[in-house]
């Protein structure tokens, strides 16, 4: 289902996170999860998923709004949560495999909020051991407006059981990546290219390896082209 990105990688990493807020320098996660796929014997499968609740500070509360959408609530992050210290060290060792894809939907968000996650863990360089893959661009060469991971599991028919909880999330994307790889395995052609919306431009910082191009609402062209 994959071939194509299988044949540059050994391993694929599907991410999703949720956060307090929108901006990765003052904002921070509160949930990421991870998929490590890999290939056996020409089947694609999930070895491993890591799913984490982050604990907050004891003096920080999470905006209504966040609780609304995710129903995560400060009493789960407290009970549940997993010391930054220790979600940090799972992040750094599944990306210590060897050769891997840092995969996401809207992958810039996602990465921005896990590069300053763990720049404040001086752990930011094992960034620099992946390559970086956005579903959203991939999606958007595919299908018109509108192109929120509901609409694309929507037009693919696909079961999206929990929308804003990241390991829901991210089983979704993979299952999106599977279905537009059987149905044009020009996956390839996307790693480090992430489209943007040329009325808005990039949010934030860009990722200084991923090649940034301007993508509309309706693609005429492949954004690789």
């Amino acid at each position: 289902m994959l071939k194509s990105l299988f044949n540059s990688f050994e391993n694929i990493i599907i991410f999703d996170v949720e956060t307090t807020g929108l901006d990765p320098k003052q904002d921070e996660i509160i949930e990421i999860a991870l998929l490590k796929v890999v290939n056996r014997q020409e089947s694609t499968l999930v070895e491993n998923e890591y799913d984490m609740l982050v604990k907050l500070a004891p003096d920080k509360r999470l905006p209504d709004n966040i609780t609304n959408m995710t129903g995560i609530t400060d009493q789960q992050l407290q009970s549940e949560g997993v010391g930054k210290d220790k979600v940090c060290g799972v992040i750094t060792d599944i990306l210590s495999c060897k050769n891997p894809l840092l995969v996401a939907y809207n992958a810039h968000f996602d990465l921005s909020f896990l590069y300053y996650f763990l720049h404040r863990f001086n752990k930011a360089a094992a960034l620099k051991n992946a390559k970086m893959y956005d579903v959203l661009t991939v999606y958007k060469d595919r299908r018109p407006y509108p192109h929120k991971l509901s609409d694309a599991a929507n037009m693919y028919s696909l079961d999206m059981q929990s929308s804003h909880r990241a390991l829901g999330d991210a089983r979704i994307t993979f299952e999106l990546l599977c279905e537009m790889g059987k149905e044009s395995d020009d996956l390839e052609r996307y790693v480090n290219l992430f489209g943007y919306n040329p009325k808005y431009g990039v949010s934030g910082s860009k990722i200084s390896s991923v090649t940034y191009l301007p993508q509309g609402y309706d693609a005429v062209n492949k954004l690789y082209e």
